[in-house]
């Protein structure tokens, strides 16, 4: 007989929303023009508006749902700065120093946004559970070490990544675990609430003079003869100078082809229910966030409060019921620590990011209209960044490079029309490949 995983009152929604769920602003009419519309309200948007507002501008961000409602309030909450970017765009037919520079620069851009989110948190005095106590990347393989090794030089001196390989018996301080075959602590990382750090954004923006609906959807864009931009929505019409798309993992066809320039992932994540304090710490005795090297990854780390675990991954690659994802998560969790045997999920929900075809962030102009798009899972620092950075280019009035992310341009493919139909196609692979790396190592 199955045992029920499930605790009385699981809920399907983000775990996070239990502490903090943006509440919407009493109805406003839409102003009949702005200087600045931005559509999306999430990091990316907020941020912008953010920015824009604390520089003079009349700014109104418009969402098609609850601002903040998508990955915003709905990812692991986990900050590194350059851990995760560093590929680069064309670099098979980049030169070899080129490229270095490229990566160079990659690498120092991330980490500036990071301590440009630290500073924004502390400018703000926002309360959003930081830890900075740093990430473990733990190896699937002892094949993976290499790699990882061979990375370290640039991640500590362009990205100041503090970052250093670990053994697999050194993992014993770390994580509660013999999972592994080794790791990388990460210790310019940490953790946070992710959507008590979008309210915190919200809220210095709305002090800053920035306006902000949720519930609001565009449906048209259009470029005037006098150069602005006559904007449709959902609940009438409005002009604006400029207009900024901030819809990542939830970008459709408003605007030109950048639709077939992100592929939309879900992603998932489960929440455990409340754990007795010693088991809770014996996990991750550090409380750092943990990724892992697959393909695949998991990825988890301990609430703010220290007293749950909380899952994520990739579960599924078509749409499933939120208690099937969690099954799978759940299943997964115990392969890691089977002293979890018993613990049941009190919380499942899912989120989608924002892939690029070539894996980096970018931030730039399709037409006149600014975008920021590709955070690759790592939103929390990127797509703050992004959002500033574009904030920055309308401020100054430049079309002059602001970030190593500003390419001004996005690659995509003939045959992706903005349906990832080929997702479980690629994801079974993925998952087939870890797992005969992780048959053929052991």
């Amino acid at each position: 007989m199955a045992i029920d995983i499930f605790t009385a009152d699981f809920r399907a929604a983000p775990w996070w929303w239990d502490d903090c769920r943006t509440p919407e602003e009493p109805r406003a009419d839409l102003p009949r023009a702005v200087d600045v519309l931005v559509v999306g309200g999430g990091y990316a948007g907020v941020h912008c508006a953010l920015t824009l507002a604390e520089g003079g501008r009349d700014v109104l961000v418009l969402d098609a749902e609850r601002l903040g409602w998508g990955a915003s309030s709905r990812n692991g909450g986990q900050i590194t700065g350059g851990v995760n970017v560093g590929k680069i765009p064309g670099g098979g037919n980049a030169t070899k120093s080129a490229a270095a520079e490229q990566r160079q620069a990659i690498l120092r851009d991330a980490a500036a946004g990071l301590r440009h989110l630290e500073a924004t948190i502390e400018r703000h005095q926002i309360q959003c559970g930081l830890h900075r106590t740093g990430r473990l990347t733990a190896l699937w393989t002892a094949d993976h070490w290499k790699g990882w090794q061979d990375r370290l030089d640039d991640l500590n001196r362009y990205s100041d990544a503090e970052a250093r390989m670990i053994d697999a018996k050194s993992m014993a301080d770390e994580i509660g675990s013999d999972f592994y075959r080794g790791g990388v602590v990460i210790g310019r990382a940490g953790h946070l609430q992710p959507a008590q750090l979008h309210a915190g954004l919200l809220a210095a923006a709305r002090r800053a003079g920035a306006k902000a609906q949720g519930s609001t959807r565009v449906t048209a864009i259009m470029r005037q003869r006098d150069g602005d931009w006559k904007v449709e929505t959902s609940r009438g019409s409005l002009t604006a100078e400029t207009v900024v798309v901030a819809t990542n993992g939830y970008t459709g066809r408003l605007v030109g082809p950048l639709h077939r320039q992100v592929i939309p992932v879900t992603t998932h994540m489960i929440a455990t229910e409340e754990l007795p304090a010693d088991l809770a710490k014996s996990l991750l005795p550090s409380n750092r966030a943990v990724s892992e090297t697959r393909r695949v990854i998991n990825h988890f780390r301990l609430s703010p409060n220290g007293r749950r675990l909380l899952f994520g991954g990739r579960a599924r690659f078509f749409p499933a019921a939120e208690q099937v994802t969690a099954a799978i998560l759940h299943r997964a969790m115990l392969q890691r620590f089977p002293q979890l045997a018993g613990v049941r999920i009190s919380h499942s929900w899912g989120g989608r990011v924002a892939v690029p075809f070539d894996y980096m962030p970018h931030i730039g102009q399709h037409d006149g209209v600014h975008y920021a798009l590709g955070c690759n899972g790592s939103g929390v620092v990127m797509m703050n960044w992004l959002g500033h950075g574009i904030a920055q280019k309308i401020l100054n009035g430049t079309s002059d490079r602001v970030n190593a992310f500003d390419t001004g341009t996005m690659p995509t493919h003939p045959l992706f029309h903005g349906k990832p139909w080929f997702l479980p196609i690629v994801g079974t692979y993925y998952q087939a490949r870890d797992w005969l790396d992780r048959r053929l190592a052991a």
